[in-house]
């Protein structure tokens, strides 16, 4: 039906005969000679109607947008001064001699070139945005990370192997889709958060290096860079170090980036403690464009005035920290108030602040209704950790740890993309030596910060039963430009430091068997040392394409509600089907 796509137009094929197809995108009639821009997944190509071929000529005149055509005619140079150089096909143009209307469409909901589109709207109407250069792009993209990642992992010897789409309900931390089982009464499946104990298990299988690139599923609340189906780069591998594995790694994140943008990252990527993260960061996943960072003031706050700083810097895990804006001083006072409500919105109650506008005057250069509750040594401390100059902007977290490092985490990585202060290019980062457990205080235990087979760092094993608090990990994250891409650890593959973790966990045996009684069983067959991986997909071809949300590079993605715009998921079903799962709601489904 077709010889050619737009992209293949060319000088070089002046005066030779082509046949296209494709989707009208534009119409134009020029007194008497009508040119439809043709567009196909190459991009756009120009077609000239005439009235000397009066079949085609007619049928020209009936075509309307996003009518789909088939078009036979001769390549022509385009006439001097019209030479579209923002087109592949830009030089020439076809001189229909046929042209075929294969199907009428209905006016479109928009233009393919509107710019501003809601997002609803979007998604209501998928299929025609998904027509648009911007969501053909995003798509080509992903398909070429895709190939390449194949690519690198077959080069190093890894094997695709699929695992099971329906699983055993296992807790992993986010909570589980369920799927009822017709055949077995009352009992349920889950769709697998990731294929974690299947790749574990074909480790001890001998199959030595894993992947797959997979969908897992997470119902969780969404935002933008979190689907509730999502795609995976999934990786493990046996008999490599926590330095060997993430090298590998780093390794199909350059052959990424080369193929698919023609970009070189780091070699190698820096590597970060999570303690550092926290400390100069705020977030475990720092966005190393922007140069600021934290300066810790716990310890000068304990004997201040001021209650709001005075308080945590003396309670049990509290922090005090200062984040230094330079040139901040220029930030008007609206302003503030507007970074007052962001971190007020992740949770904080106010932002303290402090403007330097002479440092060499003491308290009497400094402007803040908060300099006259701190003494003079605290003043002294906040200007000289925080290397604050005349002009600066110095904001203020004080709260439990976490809290005060989430607010001023997220406001420094705002404030340095907005103020200009953030550089250019891509800055991955390894952050390393996270916690094994983080506590519970709802349950009043402790829980596995990545999952229970994260295996504890050496020397650390005796430490996940007496101080849980003090156990890290062989647990790892890539991150690129703020965003977590990747994250994986070394597992752990002997029986008797997976009860340990079990132990510190209060797992009991009898919970132990019924969860995940299939991998213990596995491990006591003789497990090799073994590690992995997983890459956020979505998220990897987002930063890639230059886009803010995941959905911008997935063909049919669900909303902020988990609801597909398109085919109306999820729905009620019939009584009939919830009677055959054995299934009865507390208020009828519709008919």
């Amino acid at each position: 039906m077709r010889s050619h796509y737009s992209g293949e137009l060319s000088a070089n094929l002046v005066g030779q005969r082509v046949a296209m197809a494709g989707w009208a995108h534009r119409r134009r009639d020029h007194g008497g000679v009508i040119f439809i821009d043709l567009r196909d997944r190459d991009g756009l190509a120009q077609v000239v109607c005439d009235p000397d071929r009066a079949e085609a000529f007619v049928n020209a005149e009936r075509v309307r947008g996003e009518y789909v055509l088939r078009v036979t005619g001769v390549v022509r140079r385009r006439p001097e001064g019209t030479v579209n150089p923002d087109l592949t096909s830009g030089e020439v143009e076809v001189l229909a001699h046929e042209l075929e209307i294969l199907n009428a469409a209905v006016p479109p909901p928009f233009q393919l070139d509107d710019q501003n589109l809601s997002e609803t709207v979007r998604l209501e109407h998928r299929i025609v945005d998904l027509r648009r250069d911007f969501m053909q792009r995003n798509l080509r993209l992903r398909h070429r990370a895709a190939r390449a990642a194949r690519a690198f992992l077959d080069d190093n010897h890894f094997v695709e192997i699929e695992t099971p789409v329906l699983y055993k309900s296992t807790p992993e931390g986010a909570r589980e889709f369920l799927v009822p089982s017709r055949l077995n009464d009352g009992q349920f499946y889950a769709l697998p958060q990731s294929p974690q104990l299947f790749k574990q298990m074909l480790m001890i299988a001998g199959f030595d290096r894993y992947y797959q690139i997979t969908k897992c599923f997470r119902d969780e609340d969404l935002r933008a860079d979190r689907q509730p189906e999502f795609t995976q780069i999934d990786v493990e591998t046996s008999f490599l170090d926590e330095a060997q594995i993430r090298g590998l790694m780093e390794g199909l994140a350059r052959h990424l980036f080369k193929s698919v943008l023609g970009v070189a990252l780091p070699d190698p990527f820096p590597v970060m403690s999570y303690e550092e993260a926290m400390r100069d960061y705020g977030l475990d996943k720092p966005d190393l464009r922007v140069p600021l960072k934290l300066a810790e003031l716990t310890d000068v706050m304990r004997d201040v005035e001021f209650k709001v700083f005075s308080g945590p810097a003396n309670a049990p895990g509290g922090r005090v920290a200062a984040l230094r804006i330079p040139g901040g001083g220029a930030i008007s006072r609206g302003e503030i108030d507007g970074y007052t409500d962001f971190v007020r919105g992740l949770g904080a109650r106010g932002l303290a602040w402090i403007k330097v506008n002479a440092r060499l005057k003491g308290a009497d250069g400094l402007q803040s209704p908060i300099v006259k509750n701190l003494h003079a040594g605290a003043l002294a401390a906040i200007l000289e950790r925080t290397g604050a100059a005349d002009g600066d902007l110095i904001f203020f977290g004080a709260d439990r740890a976490e809290a005060a490092n989430a607010c001023l985490g997220a406001l420094r990585q705002r404030i340095g993309h907005e103020r200009g202060l953030a550089q250019k290019g891509w800055r991955p980062l390894w952050v390393v030596d996270f916690p094994m457990f983080e506590y519970d205080e709802q349950a009043r235990l402790w829980k596995a910060r990545h999952h229970p087979f994260t295996s504890p760092k050496d020397g650390h094993e005796a430490l996940m039963e007496s101080a849980p608090e003090k156990a890290y990990a062989k647990a790892y994250d890539m991150v690129l430009n703020g965003w977590e891409v990747a994250g994986g650890s070394v597992r752990i593959h002997r029986e008797e430091v997976q009860q340990q973790v079990f132990r510190a966990m209060r797992i009991a045996p009898e919970e132990q068997q019924a969860k995940f009684g299939f991998l213990l069983q596995a491990l006591r067959y003789g497990a090799p040392p073994h590690g992995g991986i997983a890459f956020g997909f979505d998220r990897l071809v987002a930063l890639m394409a230059g886009v803010e949300a995941i959905r911008d590079v997935i063909a049919f993605p669900k909303t902020q509600r988990g609801q597909d715009m398109v085919t109306g998921a999820p729905s009620a079903v019939s009584e009939r089907q919830l009677r055959e799962l054995h299934i009865r709601l507390r208020s009828a489904p519709p008919q």
